[in-house]
């Protein structure tokens, strides 16, 4: 898998549906919110990057709401139907 390096923590590309990742449309969208999650989702709704945190169930930071093994659902809830999306792992060190 081919990581990438944003800010300063490393993650591989966990899913890419319909070559959603754009690096650097997410380089400018990320803060460090996001450094506590495992994952990050990157959906294109309207035209716009949107992007959400997701934890596994280990991560301190663990809610029903963030839960990784319902980002699926979150998508189709909450996304432009049928939208392009990608799932960034983060990777330790």
């Amino acid at each position: 898998m081919k990581t990438y390096e944003i800010e300063k923590n490393k993650y591989e590309l966990y899913k890419d549906y319909k070559n959603a990742f754009e690096l650097e449309a997410i380089k400018e969208k990320y803060t460090e919110y996001f450094d506590d999650y495992d994952y990050i989702l990157g959906d294109w709704s309207y035209g716009k990057l949107r992007l959400k945190g997701f934890c596994n169930k280990e991560n301190p930071k663990f809610k029903p709401i963030n839960d990784i093994e319902k980002a699926e659902e979150y998508i189709k809830t909450n996304g432009a139907y049928d939208c392009k999306y990608f799932i960034l792992k983060k990777i330790d060190d």
